[in-house]
């Protein structure tokens, strides 16, 4: 059953299993409640860093707020593709589930690596901990996507037709 799986597969799906609940917690946490979300401690360095350097009021708050939690809904949106296109074994054989994989990467290392940097600036020490784990699996899941290539479709290998009587096998007939 798992002969045809790649190593890039089974790093996307465990990436999955991770990025899916719990950034789908922290996104429903903020548009429940968008300031107290914000502020808890996966996205605490943004809160600070929206408050502390760009002063922002209290409903451009509210709307970053809206505005992280659309992001890491889209992320997780793109992981839940990638597993349905990954159950599909023709698809997942060719590589046709990278497109959603490789999406949702790149969405969610620009996510994590602006609060990386948004928490190094406000010297929230455990979200910069955690904001680099998470840019680092996915940017390592997005290494092995680039370096992996799918597995190639057999080659069929073509038989010459038999020679008639009035060609001469010579070398430059072959």
């Amino acid at each position: 059953m798992f002969r045809n799986w790649r190593i890039g597969s089974v790093n996307g799906a465990l990436l999955a299993a991770y990025f899916i609940p719990a950034w789908t917690l922290v996104a429903f946490s903020i548009m429940v409640a968008p300031v107290h979300g914000l502020y808890e401690r996966p996205s605490v360095a943004v809160a600070l860093f929206l408050s502390d350097h760009l002063e922002m009021t209290g409903m451009s708050t509210v709307r970053a707020a809206w505005l992280l939690a659309l992001g890491r809904l889209t992320v997780v949106a793109f992981f839940v593709i990638y597993l349905a296109l990954l159950c599909i074994p023709r698809t997942r054989k060719n590589g046709g589930s990278d497109e959603a994989l490789g999406i949702a990467l790149a969405i969610g290392s620009l996510i994590s690596f602006a609060s990386m940097v948004m928490a190094s600036k406000v010297g929230e020490m455990a979200a910069l901990r955690l904001h680099a784990t998470e840019l680092l699996l996915l940017l390592g899941a997005a290494i092995v996507v680039v370096i992996e290539k799918p597995a190639t479709a057999p080659k069929t290998v073509e038989t010459a037709a038999p020679l008639g009587l009035e060609q001469a096998k010579l070398l430059h007939n072959r």
